[in-house]
C-alpha cells in the first residue's frame, strides 16, 4: 500500500506536497483507493457527497495558507 500511494504522490503531484495539505490527499487516495473495489461505486460517490454537506465551508485564503489571518474585505 505504501508503494502504491508513493507512486499516486509521484505520478499525480509530481513532488509537489506540502505538509498542510498532506492530509487532505491523503483522505482522496483513501476514496480512490477504497473505489477500485468496491461493487456500489455510486454509493461511495453518494457518501461523499453526504459528507461534504454536511462539512463547514472553507474559503479559498484559508485552504491555501492556513496559518496565515484573513484579509478583511470592505465591500
Amino acid at each position: 500500500m505504501a508503494s502504491l500511494l508513493k507512486r499516486w504522490l509521484i505520478g499525480t503531484l509530481h513532488f509537489r506536497v506540502e505538509e498542510h495539505q498532506l492530509p487532505y490527499y491523503l483522505d482522496e487516495y483513501t476514496f480512490r483507493f477504497n473505489r477500485r473495489n468496491a461493487k456500489s461505486r455510486g454509493l461511495l460517490f453518494y457518501r461523499l457527497l453526504e459528507q461534504a454537506v454536511v462539512t463547514d465551508p472553507h474559503p479559498l485564503h484559508e485552504l491555501l495558507r492556513p496559518d496565515e489571518a484573513p484579509i478583511p474585505d470592505f465591500t
